[in-house]
């Protein structure tokens, strides 16, 4: 307000009319810029309700407010319920220590009004979960939310933000949430030099030069987004890991991090080299069963705890894409994990040990090599172990079928690794809602005790009873003001968070939930955004690999299509490899007549995956070679189906063109502008890619191009020839 004041005593001598009309000019200009919409607050903008009569209700509803606590985390959370109020309602909330207060919150510990309302029932086995609840007493409404650790009522707290910011009655809440899996965690591919692999969103979050001595408020802002969707973890580096990221310099930056999220109920992880021992520890060897090389892990983790005492633990890529791990030893995977593990124990800490595994031989079929070195590993890893394994066993594509070790190791508790950047889905160039992958793989059936045995049952410990589960989500987070490139990828890591907590929600009203903090209540804004994302991954999956294609990406940086790549210096490195387009027809036989990886799977899926007439069309070209003339479902060969959902993706693309267009007035300016600017970039490249592949393709058919498809805009050897420089997400 100084501004102003200045103001007014330079114009003392201006009549009042004028002096009125210059602060309003003022004042205009200074909100519009200071409040212009980077997307910087994700969907946890506390913006005034624009509905009046939901804001006088929740006015009415929520006029004092009982907090108790004193720790940390129950200071955060008093901070965020009083910015909520302060920007959703325009009122300061009144805080009173009555039993009687409209918003009672704490834990029965704390608040003896919260245990004498609260049946020791309600409280069983609620860990960090929270209850949410509307008492009716006399006429008077109170609203409780009450957990047993401070930590759950902050994720009670957002659970009543989330309800305000989408307008939902306040008025009968009985609402117990408590997390399915226990280690909700974020993968960050960040190296210490400030790049981040396959990341789109910018240069790294961490500032590692400033760190330890300044931690910036995005690090706050970053911990209360994790919080507000009930993520736990994060793994602050890359898994093609930095030995440095141990060493006391480094140690100490991730400390101060630390410190600023176990606020949050947020821990702190380090992606470990396996030969650290030898790169910055001066022994000769790594071996794990070395007692020198034990006793060095035993020593670098009480030196980790000294400095962060609720270190989470390891992740671990080993023995993979060239990095060193127990196999450079003729040790096991088990092996490896097991003497971090044991380093660990003492301290409550896990090791997360990727399964994303392949060696310098070719195998007959990458897809099986995970299964191949992990399962015959089952049962032989400790009690703090998590194997970490990838939604679909070749590479995060656009579409993949579940990986066949879910279900495939009953004894070793396994841990889901989804991809929230868009690596394989056009960077930060398209918008892909990735809720629906993340679905679909949940809410597959391994059958691996029969049918409902799906993939969320063995992430979530419920089909084998493991106590010990986790889920990882490789971020897509970066130094963007915006965080995550597009405005619509924020959508990933808000839906990641929020089925990683259930992955019994649908990916339907998750989308609804992130579209109405995100942008707007209005209810046929909302129908169009929400179908818009609905469709958006399929769409993708229809112009770069449909029909179960994959893998068929341009080389190394990745970025538009690469049918056509061979001689990479090893097959599996080719696209070649996994179409195998020919004369007669494409695909990947993998049932018995080829790589028989169809044999991974239990007997029930496997037979479903191999008979031709009950794949689903999704998985088709995945599982089987088929002929260019062979009919499908619909009725098309295969040759004219597969054209038609290159076409149809492009085609829905321009469909999201004009819905989007339709939002103009109904979103804000400049993130209306924004989606509309990317979705005519994503427009051009998904004809890119559907020009490119079925120009390839129909080099092997010699079948023509429906008369009734638009040509493709050049010739074969033009899409060829492209060459890209200084890509994102990778070094140059």
């Amino acid at each position: 307000m100084n501004l102003f004041k200045q103001l007014q005593r330079r114009l003392k001598s201006v009549n009042r009319n004028c002096v009125s009309m210059c602060l309003t000019l003022v004042i205009t200009l200074y909100y519009s810029s200071a409040f212009s919409e980077t997307g910087y607050r994700l969907w946890m903008r506390y913006d005034r309700i624009e509905n009046n009569k939901q804001l006088e209700q929740y006015r009415s509803q929520l006029q004092t407010i009982n907090f108790q606590g004193h720790s940390i985390t129950a200071q955060v959370a008093k901070k965020e319920i009083s910015s909520a109020f302060n920007g959703l309602l325009g009122t300061e909330p009144k805080v009173t220590l009555s039993s009687s207060a409209s918003l009672l919150i704490g834990t029965p510990e704390n608040s003896p009004q919260i245990k004498s309302l609260i049946t020791p029932k309600e409280l069983l086995n609620l860990s960090d979960g929270y209850l949410v609840k509307t008492f009716h007493n006399k006429g008077q409404q109170q609203i409780v939310i009450a957990g047993l650790t401070e930590k759950g009522v902050l994720y009670g707290v957002f659970h009543l933000i989330r309800l305000m910011k989408t307008q939902q009655s306040l008025s009968a809440l009985t609402i117990r949430e408590i997390p399915s899996i226990k280690n909700r965690v974020l993968n960050h591919w960040d190296n210490l030099d400030g790049t981040v692999e396959r990341g789109y969103a910018g240069t790294s979050l961490w500032e590692w030069h400033k760190l330890p001595g300044f931690t910036q408020t995005r690090y706050t802002d970053y911990a209360r987004a994790n919080a507000s969707v009930g993520i736990n973890g994060t793994v602050l580096n890359n898994v093609n890991a930095n030995a440095l990221s141990l060493t006391k310099p480094y140690l100490l930056k991730a400390a101060a991090l630390a410190n600023v999220f176990r606020p949050y109920g947020i821990k702190v992880y380090l992606s470990a080299r396996f030969s650290s021992p030898i790169e910055i520890g001066g022994l000769k060897t790594a071996d794990p069963l070395d007692p020198e090389v034990k006793r060095w892990w035993s020593m670098k983790v009480k030196e980790i705890y000294a400095y962060i005492p609720d270190f989470g633990g390891f992740l671990v890529k080993a023995n993979s894409e060239g990095q060193p791990g127990p196999q450079n030893y003729g040790r096991s995977h088990a092996d490896g994990a097991n003497m971090l593990a044991d380093a660990l124990a003492p301290f409550d800490g896990i090791v997360m040990w990727r399964a994303f595994v392949y060696d310098d031989k070719v195998p007959d079929d990458r897809a099986k090599q995970a299964y191949n070195e992990f399962k015959p590993l089952d049962g032989k890893f400790r009690a703090n172990v998590l194997v970490q394994v990838k939604n679909g066993a070749v590479d995060f594509q656009p579409r993949e079928p579940f990986h066949p070790l879910f279900g495939a190791m009953p004894a070793t508790p396994l841990m889901m690794e989804f991809q929230l950047t868009q690596e394989y889905l056009g960077f930060s160039t398209h918008l892909a809602y990735l809720g629906t992958l993340f679905k679909e793989t949940l809410a597959a059936d391994t059958y691996a005790k029969g049918k409902g045995s799906t993939v969320a049952d063995v992430v979530t410990g419920k089909l084998d009873q493991h106590q010990l589960t986790g889920i990882a989500g490789v971020a897509n987070i970066g130094s963007d003001v915006n965080w995550c490139g597009h405005p619509f990828a924020q959508s990933n890591w808000y839906s990641f968070g929020r089925m990683a907590w259930n992955p019994g929600l649908s990916a339907t009203a998750v989308a609804d939930e992130w579209i109405r903090m995100t942008f707007t209540n209005d209810i046929n804004a909302i129908a169009t955004i929400k179908e818009m994302m609905m469709g958006s991954r399929e769409t993708i999956v229809n112009y770069m690999t449909p029909l179960g294609l994959h893998h068929i990406m341009a080389r190394n940086h990745h970025y538009g299509p690469g049918p056509w790549v061979k001689d990479a210096g090893r097959a599996d490195w080719t696209s070649v490899y996994y179409h195998k387009a020919d004369a007669v027809g494409i695909g990947f036989d993998r049932t018995a007549t080829g790589s028989n990886a169809i044999a991974q799977y239990s007997p029930d899926a496997a037979r479903e995956f191999a008979d031709l007439a009950n794949i689903p069309d999704k998985y088709l070209l995945w599982f089987h070679h088929v002929k260019w003339s062979d009919k499908l479902r619909s009725g098309n060969t295969l040759w004219d189906e597969l054209v038609s959902h290159y076409y149809l993706g492009v085609r829905d693309v321009a469909k999201m063109q004009s819905q989007w267009k339709a939002m103009a007035g109904k979103i804000d300016e400049d993130r209306f502008k924004e989606v509309a600017e990317l979705l005519e970039i994503q427009h051009e490249e998904a004809k890119w890619w559907r020009d490119a592949c079925v120009l390839y393709f129909q080099s092997f058919s010699g079948l023509p191009i429906p008369a009734s498809y638009e040509k493709p805009a050049h010739d074969l050897a033009y899409y060829e020839n492209l060459r890209f420089y200084f890509v994102p997400g990778i070094k140059n």
